[in-house]
């Protein structure tokens, strides 16, 4: 014969079960296996439950069921929450999950319990005390909800079958939607199809509400979510704003969210599309005959005539242009102070190599911006392999010629603009090297040493940047050329000792005559 305890779960299993929970709610509330939920819930289906454990409440010695059907009084042990059930219903009416309820209790008042133990005491909570939910009626034009979710199949030229995604958006007020099937959730194809979808309408509506799609949030955030950079232009080109929900609440967007119930079950259900564009031809058919004449069970109103008579009206003004078609993406600036686009190269300024910029490109223009979108650089497209400079860069072509270098030396002083420019017209390309030589000579030295050395070596015509460094490091009493190697009045003393060997080797005609 079971024991009491046994026959008390028994009891519980098979009360719930005739109240009509599933299997899996009874185990969560016992804290048993579904296993033997299901095993119970058999043996009394085939008639071989034992007796003293199906007795009624009304029978002598009944035993009373281990949990309640109210969900909130268990007989049996009594939960940790218990304590600090006061806590526990205000942190719910403040909003808080479980999970935060946990951490609260754990930190606040030495709660020592599981983190299911109190998930299971919040959820008898709730049923038995709901929180009420207030409906949100929107003036016609307000708001329109958008959502994504799985499209009819279509079959591809090898004969394969591939599901594409369908969006949906609906306006509030009146219902009224548009659908489109896409291959894919990309930013780029989410607002091509919310473009599509506000040409349908005739107008844009004053907010978009959307979950938190990769395609429109970066960064979910209640109070201050992080919208694509793309999505926020396209927002402003047509003068809307978005609003993404609460994470894990679909009530939020609960319209979008039935809305692609009743497209998937009605408009695409059992049927397999020839192409994407035979599969949106069927969805405008369908949005003019089917959707748009039912009697929608909350406005009490035909859709389509409810959208013709108040919100068509109401929505804001289409803009003049089409959204422009470009892409965007995050490139790192490499040593050189260029990033690349389609294989093609483009300059921004030396201050943020290593670092990350976002690039906007069309079919004409690339826009470089920082981290906070500011403009940093633009270009028009060039071909793969090419470079583009900035012309106001020091990393240009302009770093790189004499005049350039002529500019930044001449302004040090008289002497050293003569000099520089003497050498630089006996030397050509070469003394660019030079010059950049000279003007990192004034980190170690002072420019009027510097200078009386050009001075110096312009009167001797010497034209090496090694004169100018002896010049400069000489001691101030000692003469300035009298230790010059090289000066181009004088032989190299090579010369001297070429003509000496001459002089002094026998000739063959001496050798014969000796």
């Amino acid at each position: 014969m079971a024991n009491q305890k046994e026959v008390t779960a028994i009891n519980a299993i098979i009360g719930l079960k005739n109240e009509g929970w599933s299997r899996r709610r009874i185990a969560r509330e016992l804290g048993i296996d579904r296993e033997t939920v299901g095993r119970y819930i058999r043996l009394r289906d085939e008639g071989r439950l034992a007796k003293p454990a199906i007795s009624t409440p009304g029978d002598p010695g009944a035993s009373k069921p281990a949990i309640s059907t109210s969900g909130i009084d268990p007989v049996g042990r009594r939960s940790l929450c218990e304590p600090h059930r006061p806590a526990i219903e205000e942190s719910l009416e403040k909003g808080l999950s479980a999970q935060r309820i946990w951490q609260d209790l754990s930190a606040d008042h030495g709660f020592r319990g599981s983190y299911q133990s109190v998930k299971r005491f919040v959820g008898k909570l709730r049923r038995t005390q709901p929180r009420r939910f207030h409906r949100i009626e929107c003036e016609p034009g307000a708001e329109a909800q958008v959502d994504f979710g799985k499209g009819a199949p279509v079959r591809m030229p090898d004969g394969k079958l591939r599901r594409p995604s369908v969006f949906r958006v609906v306006l509030s007020h009146s219902r009224k939607a548009y659908s489109e099937a896409v291959w894919r959730q990309d930013t780029e194809s989410f607002i091509r199809a919310l473009e599509n979808a506000f040409r349908y309408f005739g107008g844009v509506p004053k907010t978009l509400v959307s979950d938190n799609l990769k395609a429109a949030v970066l960064k979910a955030d209640w109070y201050d979510p992080e919208l694509n950079p793309k999505l926020e232009v396209f927002a402003r080109h047509y003068g809307f704003s978005p609003l993404p929900t609460r994470v894990r609440t679909p009530r939020h967007n609960g319209k979008a969210e039935r809305g692609i119930g009743y497209v998937k079950d009605n408009a695409l259900k059992g049927h397999v599309f020839d192409s994407l564009a035979a599969q949106n031809r069927h969805l405008l058919d369908w949005e003019e005959q089917v959707a748009d004449q039912r009697i929608h069970g909350t406005t009490r109103r035909q859709v389509g005539a409810l959208f013709r008579a108040v919100e068509r009206a109401a929505l804001g003004p289409l803009p003049a242009s089409l959204f422009p078609s470009f892409k965007e993406a995050q490139r790192s600036v490499h040593r050189d102070a260029f990033v690349e686009v389609d294989k093609a190269y483009y300059e921004v300024p030396e201050e943020y190599v290593a670092r990350t910029v976002w690039v906007r490109w069309d079919g004409r223009l690339v826009h470089v911006f920082n981290a906070r979108w500011e403009p940093v650089a633009v270009h028009a497209r060039v071909d793969p392999g090419r470079f583009s400079r900035s012309g106001s860069s020091r990393n240009g072509r302009v770093q790189h010629s004499v005049a350039y270098w002529l500019k930044e030396v001449g302004r040090l002083g008289v002497h050293i603009d003569a000099w520089s420019r003497a050498m630089t017209k006996q030397r050509g390309p070469q003394g660019i090297r030079v010059l950049m030589g000279l003007r990192d000579l004034t980190g170690k030295h002072s420019v009027v040493r510097i200078e009386e050395a050009c001075r110096q070596a312009l009167s001797h015509g010497a034209y090496r940047l090694k004169d100018i460094r002896r010049l400069v490091e000489r001691p101030s009493d000692q003469e300035g050329f009298s230790f010059l190697e090289e000066h181009p009045l004088i032989r190299d003393l090579r010369e001297y000792g070429d003509f000496f060997e001459q002089q002094t080797t026998p000739t063959k005609e001496t050798c014969i005559h000796e």
